[in-house]
């Protein structure tokens, strides 16, 4: 196997924060020795989440088995997803900005399925994932990600099922959504449907994609970590994933 030096875009903030998060867990469960300090480890979690790279490259780099860096990854990304703010946290933030509203989308984390897996199939991106839902801030911040769905999930019912427009309703919000959203609630407001539509629903469109569109920012700031682009483990995993890399992503931008 060859080695090289490689590189990669994140600050020292961000590896302090995994770094002290793997501290701590080690001395609330008086672990003992490990192949790697907590250091190593902290670097090599967003090494393979940034960069998507197999554990048997990373665990080559780090000069460490495959089983102990999937040990180290599975670990670090359980307690940094566990870190990751609540929908309140994310919208009481929203209110504490002076942000009247925030914007709501759904993506596809891809993976690797059968045919025959129908549940993770979407027929909106015709290939097998997860249905991930993001409320953002209207500058493109990431505010909150949710847990896993199968991908043949509505982005309308995955936004029932975390009772999404409750919560923004509750918190004096107001969201904005896509076409994929149409009769959630009063409270998300869409786009409007249908062809040959009178001039001022097409002003309303317009005005609504000019709000909506730097909030779609959200979802290519955390596509960024090639890890979320197709995940090779098991798609269950995807929500915690998406969460610990939510929580490194907000540290990254300060």
């Amino acid at each position: 196997m060859l080695f090289y030096r490689s590189a990669l875009p994140l600050s020292r903030r961000t590896l302090n924060l995994a770094a002290r998060t793997i501290r701590s867990h080690r001395a609330r469960t008086g672990s003992r020795w490990r192949r790697l300090d907590p250091a190593a480890q902290a670097l090599l979690v967003p090494v393979h989440l940034h960069k998507g790279e197999p554990f048997a490259q990373v665990a080559a780099g780090f000069g460490v088995g495959t089983t102990t860096a999937w040990r180290y990854v599975r670990e670090t990304t359980d307690l940094l997803a566990a870190q990751a703010p609540t929908l309140e946290q994310g919208l009481r933030r929203a209110r504490r900005k002076g942000w009247a509203y925030v914007t709501v989308d759904g993506t596809l984390i891809a993976c690797d399925r059968l045919a025959a897996d129908r549940p993770f199939y979407s027929g909106k991106h015709k290939q097998h994932g997860m249905n991930i839902q993001v409320v953002s801030a209207p500058d493109g911040e990431p505010l909150w990600t949710s847990w896993s769905l199968p991908g043949a999930v509505h982005d309308t019912r995955a936004a029932r099922v975390w009772k999404i427009a409750e919560r923004i309703e509750a918190a004096g919000l107001i969201g904005l959504g896509d076409k994929g959203y149409v009769g959630l609630s009063d409270v998300v407001f869409c786009p409007f449907k249908g062809r040959g539509k009178p001039q001022w629903k097409k002003d309303a469109n317009s005005a609504h994609a000019r709000l909506r569109s730097p909030g779609e920012r959200a979802i290519a700031q955390l596509k960024q970590w090639d890890i979320l682009r197709r995940l090779r483990c098991c798609p269950q995993r995807a929500g915690k994933i998406t969460r610990a890399v939510l929580v490194l992503q907000l540290r990254e931008a300060g």
